[in-house]
């Protein structure tokens, strides 16, 4: 069972940790999945944060289930089964919709529900020892509710792959199909974190907001007259806000935009 300090908040500055805790293999079960989904919806109306951080203690990023909450699903209902997997599904696409700017540092090994929540990041970055597996099919399973961030992270042809096969890759090769965006030695894990949120925190909030929109907006889609027309509706819009405004004034005046005037 999880309790409220299977999951840890803390802020620095403008940046939200948001941190899996239950060592070492940091499962999650219908209750931290809740406290998830709740995290990042609360973190998402809450002003003074600018970006987000998805981390987690012990020796595995998140080995997906819990093994005793497995357990008891194999005796469930088909409603008991269907209520906790839209829960599942639901943290997913809390972190995927989050309008604010998230970052998974991923410090171990990350396996099945655990890629769910590196693939609904915006950005991931891996320790280089990290190993990824999507090891449902061994079990019997198929992984579903992750299937829409995973397939768009690292790809179709990789997920035929990887779906299929339960093999374990590392992070090179995560990084090389698109799943993570950086790897990072041992003791740069933390720096490279640190180096993403500064870069994230010199960008408007409003226009990162806009521009995850945008890209769930645009991604996949045939380019046609409506698609274009919406594109042009949007930038349009930036141009005429408030920090789009703001922006080219202070480029154009060589000053800092007033989003950077607390950020050091």
């Amino acid at each position: 069972m999880s309790t409220a300090s299977d999951l840890k908040i803390s802020h620095e500055g403008h940046v939200a940790l948001v941190e899996i805790s239950r060592p070492p293999h940091n499962f999650f079960d219908f209750d931290l999945i809740q406290q998830i989904a709740s995290s990042f919806e609360a973190l998402d109306k809450n002003p003074s944060c600018r970006a987000i951080v998805l981390a987690s203690e012990g020796t595995a990023f998140c080995a997906g289930a819990d093994l005793n909450w497995m357990k008891k699903m194999s005796a469930y209902s088909e409603a008991e089964n269907l209520t906790d997997a839209a829960a599942l599904a639901e943290m997913m696409h809390a972190i995927y919709r989050c309008s604010k700017p998230t970052i998974a540092r991923i410090q171990g090994d990350c396996y099945a529900g655990g890629m769910g929540l590196v693939a609904a990041c915006d950005i991931a970055i891996a320790q280089h020892s990290v190993e990824f597996c999507l090891s449902e099919v061994r079990l019997g399973l198929i992984p579903a509710t992750i299937s829409p961030y995973v397939v768009r992270a690292m790809g179709e042809r990789a997920a035929h792959r990887y779906f299929l096969t339960a093999e374990r890759f590392s992070a090179d090769q995560a990084k090389a199909i698109g799943l993570i965006h950086e790897v990072a030695q041992f003791d740069q894990l933390d720096h490279t974190v640190y180096t993403m949120e500064q870069t994230l925190l010199t960008c408007s909030p409003h226009a990162i907001a806009d521009a995850k929109q945008l890209l769930r907006a645009v991604a996949g889609k045939e380019i046609n007259a409506n698609l274009i027309a919406d594109t042009v509706q949007r930038i349009a819009n930036s141009r005429a806000s408030e920090q789009g405004r703001e922006g080219v004034q202070a480029f154009l005046n060589k000053r800092k935009p007033t989003w950077l005037s607390d950020h050091s």
